[in-house]
C-alpha cells in the first residue's frame, strides 16, 4: 500500500501537497507556479494509487516518483518513494530525487541516510562516506547513518575506521533499545570479521545490549533480536532471561522455545531442553527435529526404548531426515537389536549416499550378532569412505572396534596392528589396553607386555571388573595363581550380574591352587549361568550339572 493512502486518508506530513512550511495553512499564499506543482504532484499520486490498487507497484513507484519530484520537501513521501524504487532497482532515479530533497537547508538527517545508502548501492564510496557523515552530525541519534558508514567501512576491510564510527555512537546518550540493538549487531558484525578486533567488539557488543536491556523494551521483535544478540556472543544466560520474558508475554511466539531449547542442550541441561521440546512437539506433533532432539536427549540418558520412539517419530513425519536414521541404527544396537538396525541402515543405504556412518554403524551391528566377516567388510568399506572423504572419522574407536572384529575371525595379527593402531592414536583408551592384553593372555603370547597393559587399564578403571578378570587371567597365565585369586574374588564382586567367563577362571584359579573343592563350586556355578561343554568336562562326574540349575 502507498505509504498509508490507500487504506486512510493522507497526513499533511505525507500527503504530495503537504506544506514544509510551520505557519498556518491559512497565511501561506502560494504562487501560481506553487499551485501548479501541487496539482501536478496529487494527479501523480492519484495515478500511482490506481495502479497499486490494479496490482501494479512498479509503474505506482514511477508516479510515485513524479510527485516527489514535485514536492520534495515531503520527506516521508520521499523516504517512501526512494524504498520503491530501491526495490525495483531504479537506483538512478532514486538518486535524482534525493540530491534534490537533501539540497534543502533543512533537509533530515533520515534523507541524508537514504542518500548514502544510493551512494553505497552505486559503487560511489566517497559520496556515501559524506553522505552518512552529514546523517550523522544532523541526527545524531538516529542509528541510520551509522549503520551504513560502518557497513561501508566494514565491507572495505577498514576496520578501525568502521570501530570508531560504532564507538561514536555508543557515546550518545538518551538514545533508544532499537538504536542500541543495532549498534550491538554491527559491533558483532565486526567481531566475526576481524580477529584483532574480536575480543573489544565482542565486549563493547555486550554492553550495548545491557543498556538496551536497562530501557526495558516490550517491543516483542526488538525483545527477539536482543536473545539472538546475547545468545551469538556466548551469553547463553542473558540471552535465556530475554527469551524468558519473551515467552511469558508471547507464549506462541514461533521459534522461541525452539532457540530456548539450543541454550539448554549447549548447557548440558537436558530437562529443561527436554521441557521445552515436549511444549513443541505438544502444540505441532510433526515437528520432525523437535523429536530428533527428544531422541538425542533420551540417548543421552540411556533411556534407549524412549529415544528409539523418537527417532522413529521424527522419520515418520521426515523420511529424509538422513541423520535420524544413523541415530536409531545406534539406539537399535544399544538395545540389542542389531538386525533391526541393520534394516534402518538399508533403508538409510537406499535412499542415500554412501557414507562412513552407515557403513560403520553396520559393521557395529554385525558385531553385535558375532557375524564377523560382514563387519569386516563394512568396517573396511568405512575406512575407504574415510580416507576420501573426512580422515578425521578415523578415531581410535573406529580402529578398535576393527581390530575387535579381526579378533572375531581369529586373525590374531591384523587384530593386533589395529588394536596398537588405536593405542597409538589414544594412549590411554583402557578398552584397548585390556582388549589386547587380554587376547594376548588367552593365547598365551606376549604375557609380560599383556600384564603391563592389564595393570595400566586397572589403574585407569580399578573398579572394572572386566579389566580385573583380565589381570587375574594374565597372572594365572604367568604361574601365579595365588597372586590371581584376589584380582578374580574382586573381579566376582563387582561384576554387575553373574558371569560365566569369570566363574569359570576362577575354578581355573582354584584348581591351580589345589583347592579342588571351590574349583568345582566356581565351575559349577559358570555352568548353571552359560552350560559349555568346556565347562562341562572340568566337573567331576559326582558333581551335579544340571544346565537348569539356579
Amino acid at each position: 500500500m502507498l505509504g498509508g493512502c490507500t487504506t486512510r486518508p493522507a497526513s499533511p506530513s505525507s500527503s504530495p501537497s503537504a506544506s514544509s512550511s510551520n505557519a498556518p495553512p491559512s497565511k501561506v499564499i502560494a504562487s501560481p507556479e506553487e499551485l501548479e506543482r501541487r496539482a501536478e504532484a496529487h494527479a501523480h499520486y492519484a495515478t500511482a494509487i490506481i495502479h497499486e490498487l490494479n496490482e501494479e507497484p512498479e509503474r505506482a513507484a514511477d508516479e510515485l516518483f513524479q510527485a516527489a519530484l514535485k514536492d520534495p520537501a515531503n520527506e516521508t513521501l520521499v523516504l517512501d518513494v526512494t524504498r520503491k524504487l530501491l526495490q525495483f532497482k531504479k537506483n538512478e532515479k532514486a538518486l535524482e530525487l534525493l540530491v534534490k530533497a537533501t539540497s534543502r537547508p533543512d533537509a533530515s538527517g533520515a534523507l541524508f541516510a537514504r542518500l548514502g545508502l544510493i551512494y553505497a548501492v552505486l559503487e560511489k564510496p566517497q559520496e556515501a562516506i559524506q553522505a552518512n557523515q552529514q546523517a550523522i552530525r544532523k541526527t545524531p541519534k538516529s542509528f541510520a547513518g551509522y549503520h551504513n558508514l560502518g557497513r561501508l567501512y566494514l565491507q572495505a576491510g577498514k576496520h578501525e575506521e568502521g570501530l570508531k564510527v560504532l564507538d561514536q555512537a555508543a557515546k550518545q546518550n538518551g538514545v533508544d533499545a532499537a538504536f542500541l540493538v543495532e549498534l550491538a549487531e554491527m559491533y558483532t558484525a565486526y567481531s566475526l570479521s576481524s580477529a584483532s578486533q574480536n575480543a573489544s567488539a565482542k565486549s563493547k557488543a555486550l554492553d550495548a545490549l545491557d543498556r538496551a536491556a536497562k530501557e526495558n523494551p516490550s517491543n516483542p521483535l526488538l525483545l527477539q533480536k536482543m536473545g539472538d544478540g546475547f545468545a551469538l556472543l556466548g551469553a547463553q544466560e542473558k540471552a535465556e532471561a530475554v527469551y524468558r520474558k519473551l515467552l511469558d508475554r508471547f507464549p506462541n511466539l514461533p521459534g522461541l522455545r525452539e532457540k530456548l531449547a539450543e541454550i539448554y542442550l549447549r548447557q548440558q541441561d537436558r530437562a529443561k531442553a527436554a521441557e521445552q521440546l515436549e511444549a513443541i512437539v505438544r502444540n505441532n506433533p510433526t515437528n520432525p527435529q523437535a523429536h530428533y532432539f527428544l531422541g538425542g536427549i533420551a540417548f543421552e540418558d540411556k533411556n534407549w526404548k524412549e529415544a528409539a520412539e523418537h527417532y522413529n517419530r521424527a522419520l515418520v513425519v521426515n523420511p529424509a531426515f538422513e541423520p535420524a536414521h544413523y541415530d536409531l541404527a545406534l539406539t537399535q544396537i544399544y538395545m540389542n537389536q542389531a538386525a533391526g538396525a541393520l534394516k534402518t541402515l538399508e533403508k538409510a543405504k537406499s535412499r542415500f549416499k554412501p557414507t562412513f556412518t552407515a557403513e560403520f554403524f553396520s559393521g557395529l551391528a554385525y558385531s553385535r550378532l558375532k557375524d564377523f566377516t560382514n563387519a569386516l567388510a563394512r568396517y573396511t568399506a568405512a575406512e575407504v569412505i574415510g580416507r576420501a572423504t573426512d580422515t578425521n572419522r578415523l578415531t581410535h574407536l573406529f580402529y578398535y572396534q576393527f581390530g575387535a572384529a579381526f579378533e572375531g575371525t581369529k586373525q590374531y595379527d591384523e587384530a593386533e596392528k589395529y588394536l596398537k593402531k588405536c593405542l597409538e592414536m589414544s594412549p590411554d583408551f583402557s578398552e584397548a589396553m585390556n582388549y589386547l592384553g587380554y587376547m594376548w593372555a588367552e593365547r598365551g603370547v606376549n604375557l609380560s607386555r599383556a600384564k603391563e597393559l592389564i595393570d595400566k587399564a586397572v589403574k585407569l578403571e580399578p573398579k572394572n571388573a572386566a579389566y580385573l578378570d583380565s589381570l587375574a587371567w594374565v597372572l594365572f597365565k604367568l604361574e601365579q595363581p595365588k597372586e590371581a585369586l584376589p584380582w578374580m574374588l574382586k573381579a566376582v564382586e563387582l561384576s554387575d550380574e553373574p558371569d560365566a567367563t569369570l566363574y569359570d577362571h576362577l575354578g581355573d584359579i582354584y584348581s591351580a591352587l589345589q583347592e579342588p573343592a571351590k574349583a568345582q563350586e566356581a565351575w559349577k556355578k559358570a555352568f548353571s549361568i552359560e552350560p559349555k561343554d568346556d565347562i562341562k568336562k572340568k566337573l567331576s562326574p559326582r558333581e551335579p550339572h544340571d544346565s537348569t540349575a539356579p
